[in-house]
């Protein structure tokens, strides 16, 4: 991988919260390729299996196992290990966990963020500040429009207000405390918000996402249970805004003060499918099973939520890699390979992670070339 995002983050000193979630595991294996100098700080995997526990990232990283609702304990790690850049992932992630334990999501992902960003004034090592929230940040009023980075924040359940809360602090944040304007002079850090759709991707097995239910009830041969099959969401592979995330680190170390905003990464628009035709693809892929509509009364989940992506277009130089059925069909194999016991699945995983970077390259898609398109985005 050399010079990949111009070897920006080889020998750097990375923090990444969350890491041992599953955007998390995947950022990591990616940083560590990189040859970044990785601390990772999240609670124990929450999932069994785990993604991180089965690549053993732990034995390749500082790992600190600690909650980020501890600030005391979240100063005492940026102290010690005086991250460079910062990807803020730790967070409570389930919209239907959030409508039974709203006071937990709200102190995880508001106050979470709150503890890392005091955190980083206190200890001000950090160049470069990445706080990762979600799609569903924005004022969903379910109709075709795609939500661009400009709309109003919002949400109607626990999950997505406290995202759209985090997306309004951060704002604050960057005004109040790391304003662009004041960048060499009254503090050296650049704070950017990053908002992805429903990331799909092997290794997920977190509950009543869509994809980890696929593969638990095809793998028992049990049919697939879908709540939702006409609500809409703008599908991609993980990889895709990892990408996006690590392309805007990468400008924003060379010039921080011009990306220090709430970016969109996303598929494109084609790429919107509906639940069903999802799982129908991947039952497909799979090669057997069936679904059921669940016709039961649920809680509410938006059914049509899609996101504006010509920004990063336009001025990251970033854009989407693989298709809808690659997406799905890579997430397929590695659970495939997964539940075919296979003993080599970090090999399996690298070579999923190489196989992206060669078609992004081939692609050329810019978050893998080198200073000449990087000065150009800077231009």
């Amino acid at each position: 991988m050399n010079n990949l995002f111009n070897d920006i983050y080889k020998d750097k000193k990375v923090l990444v919260t969350g890491h041992t979630g599953f955007k998390g595991s995947w950022l990591t294996l990616w940083l560590n390729e990189l040859g970044a100098e990785i601390t990772g700080y999240a609670l124990k995997a929450n999932t069994d299996p785990s993604l991180f526990e089965i690549l053993e990232l732990k034995n390749k990283i500082n790992h600190i196992e600690a909650d980020i609702r501890d600030a005391e304990m979240l100063d005492k790690t940026l102290k010690k290990y005086k991250p460079e850049i910062i990807f803020h992932l730790a967070a409570q992630p389930l919209v239907r966990y959030a409508y039974k334990n709203p006071r937990e999501t709200y102190e995880t992902n508001i106050m979470g963020t709150v503890n890392l960003f005091e955190a980083v004034r206190n200890n001000p090592s950090a160049k470069v500040i990445v706080n990762v929230t979600s799609d569903k940040c924005y004022e969903n009023k379910e109709t075709l429009k795609s939500y661009n980075e400009s709309d109003s924040m919002g949400g109607s359940d626990p999950y997505s207000s406290s995202k759209g809360a985090v997306e309004i602090i951060t704002s604050a944040y960057r005004r109040s405390f790391f304003n662009p304007e004041e960048y060499g002079k009254a503090h050296t850090t650049a704070l950017a918000s990053v908002r992805a759709g429903n990331v799909i991707g092997g290794g997920d097995w977190s509950e009543d996402r869509l994809v980890p239910d696929c593969m638990r009830a095809l793998t028992n041969n049990e049919p697939v249970i879908i709540r939702n099959p006409r609500s809409i969401r703008p599908w991609q592979h993980v990889l895709e805004p990892l990408s996006g995330y690590l392309r805007l680190g990468t400008l924003m170390w060379n010039n921080g003060v011009s990306f220090s905003e709430g970016w969109n990464f996303g598929p494109n628009d084609k790429t919107n499918l509906t639940v069903e035709e999802v799982v129908k693809k991947i039952i497909e892929i799979f090669d057997r099973g069936s679904y059921q509509i669940d016709s039961k009364a649920n809680l509410h989940e938006a059914k049509l939520l899609m996101l504006d992506i010509n920004k990063a277009l336009n001025k990251l130089g970033w854009k989407p890699v693989y298709n809808d059925n690659q997406a799905i069909k890579e997430t397929v194999e590695w659970y495939k390979y997964f539940y075919g016991k296979n003993s080599d699945i970090y090999e399996f995983t690298l070579e999923q992670l190489n196989n992206y970077i060669k078609k992004a390259q081939k692609s050329d898609v810019s978050g893998s070339l080198g200073q000449e398109k990087l000065n150009e985005a800077l231009a």
